[in-house]
């Protein structure tokens, strides 16, 4: 079936003409491509010769959809429904739909079929670029006019497996500088796709190929050549690409790595995050990040070579690379406490097999992430291939086992909840002779753990294990 008839026989489409009856209009961009490549047609890009708003407005009426402004600038309407598809409708930038095109990014998305049916109009060669396995631009200011594209291009050629072609690449190095001049959250927005993409690797390393890493993201191309101790076979950077390289094999085995779980593990991953990001997708993000703060704090000292502090540091050059780009505050805390609790369970290795009071500490520690987190371990302890001792085919295999009874744990956790307190504070209060304030915490919060850890099971036994935990902690203050 060709594109054209593809798109004819989309539900979308069909609704969309009966509702904008003789206005002219073409059907753009992703989905003309997608029909080209033989996919589905699920959403819509319009280019209409009349009002944005007025077409919007029919095509929700006929869909039973919601229509509502997109981008004053850019002139485009949205029509989205609760089923998941979108129309977006935009006026013609130019007198003619020709002109329209010639505006447009790469050529690929260049091409235009009429609403109403009829042959593509492909001015710069797109369909053949796209058979080809080619993402060429438009025009050779293509760039200088809009430097989003800069992100864009990577983005595109590893979603769609594309080359880009040699002209093309040379463009996109002269124009690099201006890479991080659009708004922060389109930045966010391109890089959300790359990340959660197909290939999100070949997609970052077009990015560092044509010079855009530097200009939009500064701190990572600054872990190139940063090397590492015995532990690590790859410098900072190289490690970081194979924790996410990693972190895409894990998503791809997931009962592997969570025993039974695989089903809950999948769905936890497929929850959305925040700034249209799945936590899928910002655990990638996370991978990319969580040795961010290695450059800084890289010091050797008779020949060992070590990162003190990379883990916190890392919090603040992560709230500073997403208050650049605009990231939620829900986004940023969620990157930031992987970076920060992403060597907590390595650290608990010696101590297996850890008591439950042990797994409850670090479930109380890493909050909201304790799944995400575990998963980064993995993906990290897998990354480090040298010589040193971390490294161990031993050491391996029981991180992974403890990663794995940890995300049970932590499932558990997010589906039940912590323990029921046995006692209400204001009753510890009277019953201990603790006044409301920081002590009073400290003794709930040892309550909770030795209710986690079987400890204490009815009123009474918690109530005079807080009585000797209140000796104890006295004596050593």
């Amino acid at each position: 079936m060709s594109a054209t008839a593809r798109l004819a026989a989309a539900p979308l489409v069909a609704a969309s003409a009966r509702a904008l009856g003789e206005e002219e209009a073409w059907i753009v961009g992703g989905a003309v491509r997608d029909a080209a490549l033989g996919g589905e047609v699920e959403d819509l890009d319009l280019a209409v010769s009349g009002d944005p708003g007025r077409a919007a407005k029919a095509i929700a009426a006929e869909l039973g959809g919601h229509a509502f402004e997109l981008s004053a600038e850019f002139g485009t309407w949205r029509v989205a429904s609760r089923r998941g598809w979108q129309v977006d409708v935009t006026a013609l930038r130019g007198a003619a739909i020709e002109d329209d095109l010639a505006g447009r990014d790469f050529t690929i998305g260049a091409v235009a079929v009429p609403l109403r049916g009829g042959e593509p109009l492909d001015p710069f060669g797109g369909l053949r670029d796209l058979e080809q396995g080619r993402l060429r631009a438009v025009g050779p200011d293509s760039f200088e006019a809009d430097p989003l594209r800069l992100l864009r291009a990577p983005r595109l050629a590893a979603e769609l497996g594309l080359a880009v072609e040699p002209e093309t690449a040379a463009l996109a190095r002269s124009a690099a500088r201006h890479g991080a001049d659009p708004a922060g959250e389109r930045q966010l927005a391109e890089l959300r796709q790359l990340l959660g993409g197909p290939d999100p690797l070949r997609g970052l390393a077009l990015l560092d190929e044509l010079g855009v890493t530097a200009v939009v993201l500064p701190e990572v191309k600054a872990m190139q050549g940063v090397e590492q101790g015995p532990n690590h076979h790859l410098d900072v950077y190289g490690h970081t690409l194979a924790v996410l390289e990693h972190t895409l094999e894990i998503e791809r085995d997931l009962p592997r790595f969570a025993g039974g779980r695989g089903t809950e593990l999948a769905a936890l991953l497929d929850e959305p995050l925040a700034d249209e990001m799945s936590r899928r997708t910002a655990l990638r993000f996370g991978a990319l990040l969580h040795d961010i703060a290695k450059p800084q704090t890289r010091a050797e000292r008779d020949g060992f070579v070590g990162f003190r502090g990379h883990d916190r540091e890392g919090v603040e050059v992560i709230g500073g690379i997403c208050a650049r780009l605009r990231a939620s505050r829900r986004l940023t805390g969620h990157l930031q406490g992987l970076a920060l609790h992403h060597l907590r369970l390595g650290f608990l290795i010696p101590e297996m097999p850890l008591p439950a009071r042990r797994i409850h500490e670090y479930l109380r520690a890493t909050g909201d992430v304790a799944v995400d987190v575990t998963l980064l371990t993995v993906a990290d302890r897998l990354s480090a291939r040298g010589k040193g001792p971390i490294a161990s085919p031993e050491m391996v295999a029981a991180h992974l086992e403890l990663a794995g009874r940890m995300i049970g744990a932590a499932l558990d956790w997010r589906s039940e909840g912590p323990p029921r307190p046995l006692w209400r504070g204001d009753e510890l209060a009277a019953e201990l002779g603790i006044e409301p304030g920081p002590r009073l915490g400290e003794a709930l919060a040892e309550l909770e753990a030795a209710q986690y850890g079987g400890e204490v099971s009815d009123r009474a036994g918690a109530l005079e294990h807080l009585r000797r935990w209140s000796v104890s902690t006295a004596e050593e203050a």
